[in-house]
């Protein structure tokens, strides 16, 4: 602590003639904490405030500068391609006005908002809308679009994850309307040994009655690394060779602004996803979107509504239509700073001598990192850990227990303020061998740089 000088310190300016002396500077007044005197020394502290850090992960962070960099011009390339996007479509303050009942009276922004979507994806069309719950309805009404009773769908990349199963009809959905009960044949591609896109197989997979392929952008609860958009641009010219009928359909969660392209500038014919991931920037309370081929867009929103009004209905009350727009801006920041928490968690982990999928400081596809954590303790403690250090719930303990949509138990941690938004802070995993946590998204990597102390206190 510094004492201010007073202005009696100074000369008065009332006498011109005086001879002004320069003044002696003031010693700093220092104020020592009480527990000094227990040994702890200046040096000490003034180290402890700096880094807020366990020294694993300080070590970490200093090894990633580059990786951090590469991170922000990513940032900076998709923020300038989102901002020309609001600004063509010409976003103004009366589009963020809800609508009720039909919502037939909505002020524009519904369709601005498609607009903006659609130009950022690269896309002919796109449909938000709240009324899409998660990622898997979108991914589901997209499906639906294509798929008609005697086709077949291909998985590309290996089975789809967990939710999809009973859509698919992978697993029995006891009637309750999966594509198998409407007579749609399925079929998917296994992955390589080492988890890649099995090219050799796909070179000859797709058949004249495969009405739609399917390709999984991230890992879902696979031991595989996320496919980039080069790689499924790759599969996908080679779809279109052996059926160029053949549909593609991505499902596109976790890997938005991942990269400074998305599938639709490969050749997709449709993508989906939440808006409780990447897109909705962290504060989007609810939604999702479908974009693509505008033939195929219509034909998902008949999915969602009902054929006849597709695109043309559908309230969105309250504020949430400024939500969808502002999450949509800030979200190339947001998906930026879980990308750097990814590095951050494999690096660390990494050191510690688990296994990380992708492995530390390769290009990232998605915001999911896995870690091989190999027992079940581990990865209770693990999502413990997380749960503690979040900001909503911390004084909460994740349970693991059976979840609508997935075959094993599943233990999430989420501490966030939209209920199993993944574009906050949060991890889960199946509980099975080889017992793995996913952790994805953090409204900034310093929120991991924290989790990670937390998480080694039982390393």
């Amino acid at each position: 602590m510094v004492a201010l000088s007073t202005a009696s310190h100074f000369p008065s300016t009332h006498h011109p003639n005086r001879i002004l002396k320069p003044l002696k500077p003031l010693k700093p007044i220092v104020r020592i904490p009480p527990r000094m005197a227990c040994g702890v020394s200046l040096q000490q502290l003034h180290h402890h405030s700096d880094h807020p850090f366990v020294p694993e992960v300080e070590k970490a962070v200093d090894s990633l500068y580059t990786e951090f960099r590469a991170v922000d011009n990513l940032v900076a390339m998709n923020t300038a391609r989102v901002l020309k996007a609001f600004q063509n479509a010409r976003v103004g303050s009366h589009h963020f006005g809800g609508s009720t009942g039909y919502g037939h009276e909505e002020p524009g922004g519904r369709e601005a908002l498609d607009q903006v979507f659609a130009e950022i994806f690269g896309a002919e069309s796109a449909i938000v809308r709240a009324q899409f719950f998660s990622g898997t309805h979108a991914i589901t009404c997209a499906l639906f679009a294509f798929l008609r009773p005697g086709d077949e769908l291909l998985a590309v990349a290996g089975a789809p994850y967990d939710t999809l199963e009973e859509v698919v009809g992978i697993r029995e959905s006891h009637g309750m309307g999966s594509l198998k009960d409407f007579g749609i044949d399925y079929r998917e591609v296994p992955l390589t040994a080492d988890g890649s896109l099995n090219l050799g197989a796909l070179k000859i997979a797709v058949k004249p009655k495969t009405k739609c392929a399917l390709i999984q952008r991230s890992c879902g609860y696979s031991w595989r690394h996320s496919l980039s958009v080069d790689e499924i641009g790759k599969a996908i010219q080679m779809i279109k060779m052996q059926n160029p009928n053949c549909l593609v359909m991505v499902d596109n969660c976790y890997g938005e602004f991942v990269e400074n392209i998305e599938p639709p500038m490969v050749g997709a014919d449709l993508i989906a996803g939440s808006l409780i991931k990447n897109p909705g920037g962290t504060i989007a309370p609810c939604g999702g979107y479908v974009a693509g081929k505008k033939k195929w867009v219509e034909a998902a929103a008949a999915r969602l509504s009902a054929p006849g009004l597709g695109v043309d209905c559908g309230s969105t009350p309250g504020d949430i239509m400024r939500t969808f727009f502002q999450g949509l801006y800030l979200s190339p920041q947001m998906v930026g700073e879980a990308v750097k928490g990814s590095f951050l968690i494999a690096e660390v982990m990494t050191a510690k001598g688990y296994k990380v999928q992708p492995l530390s400081r390769v290009p990232r596809h998605d915001t999911v990192q896995a870690v091989q954590l190999g027992s079940r303790e581990l990865l209770l403690a693990f999502c413990e850990a997380v749960q503690r250090s979040s900001p909503v719930g911390s004084f909460t303990r994740p349970v693991a227990g059976a979840t609508p949509g997935y075959a094993s138990e599943v233990i999430f941690a989420d501490g966030t303020f939209v209920d199993g938004s993944t574009s906050e802070l949060s991890c889960d995993g199946p509980l099975r061998d080889p017992f793995c946590v996913f952790c994805q998204g953090g409204t900034h990597w310093t929120q991991w740089g924290l989790v990670l102390g937390e998480v080694l206190k039982f390393l």
